[in-house]
């Protein structure tokens, strides 16, 4: 969703869908009820957009944009685009979070595994904030296991003496979320009531080498792409890390335990806050 996002293959994303989409549903449901009868809600960083339509089914006659930076996810999305069953409607369009600014009051802004990709995230809450309707909200989700094997291991491998001239700054480092504690400091000052939480799921990955099929969905992105014109090194970086992964996440008699802890918050702006600075008269519902 950053200016400094990798290419996204939507493929390789969804091979784990299911698991990926568990969190994103567990943050709609600490989501209370949004101010307009027909709200209008933004997914920022939608990827492929098979988690922006639970948006339609909880909420029928929104209209829903999802926006995304990667053409790839944004052509994948797009299948979902048109009217929704309940009467709202479902687009797609580019955008960069890094600068996103809503052109109109939002019931619902939501951002679900995409912030951590986006420097200096928190420091746009404000300008989002501002722009939501009195009464809305704004709802995030991101990964909270930097310090975990998976990334400390690809880390630490790019760091190595074979590896760091040639990916030295690629991957984000552990200062890429903020603590709970943070998120919650940096809402509540923005006027709104803030709910954070954080969760750690232990997903039973299938399949030889689970661990290492989800991250090159998502962690690994920054190293594939900095290797793409040396096939022979990107084949060797990735066998190396595979072996360390194999060490760190051992497979069971039914799949990979992988835990994976995710940080949550929902900020809700009060009811009597004044509009952002462009209002829904003359708007299109």
């Amino acid at each position: 969703m950053s200016a400094t996002a990798p290419t996204w293959d939507p493929a390789q994303y969804l091979r784990h869908a299911g698991p990926r989409a568990r969190p994103f549903t567990d943050l709609l449901a600490r989501v209370g009820d949004l101010p307009a009868d027909r709200p209008r809600i933004a997914d920022l960083g939608c990827g492929p957009g098979n988690v922006t339509v639970l948006l339609a089914d909880r909420w029928p006659t929104a209209r829903i944009t999802g926006y995304d930076n990667s053409a790839p996810m944004l052509d994948r999305a797009r299948r979902y685009a048109g009217p929704t069953p309940g009467g709202g409607h479902l687009d797609f369009a580019p955008a960069d979070a890094r600068t996103w600014t809503p052109d109109e009051p939002y019931d619902l802004v939501v951002s679900n595994a995409t912030l951590q990709w986006v420097p200096g995230h928190a420091d746009r809450f404000p300008d989002w904030i501002d722009r939501l309707a009195p009464g809305g909200t704004l709802a995030l989700q991101v990964p909270g296991n930097f310090d975990a094997p998976s990334h400390r291991l690809m880390r630490e491998l790019a760091r190595s003496p074979r590896w760091r001239d040639r990916l030295d700054g690629v991957l984000r480092h552990e200062d890429a979320v903020h603590t709970p504690e943070d998120y919650l400091a940096r809402l509540t000052a923005t006027g709104c009531t803030a709910d954070v939480w954080e969760t750690t799921y232990v997903h039973l990955l299938p399949g030889e080498d689970a661990v290492l099929d989800w991250v090159k969905g998502t962690g690994l992105r920054p190293v594939l792409d900095a290797l793409d014109d040396d096939p022979a090194a990107r084949d060797a970086f990735v066998e190396e890390y595979r072996a360390a992964l194999r060490a760190a996440y051992p497979a069971g008699a039914h799949g990979t335990p992988f835990p994976f802890r995710r940080v949550f918050a929902v900020a809700r702006k009060g009811r009597d806050a004044p509009e952002g600075p462009q209002g829904r008269e003359g708007e299109s519902r």
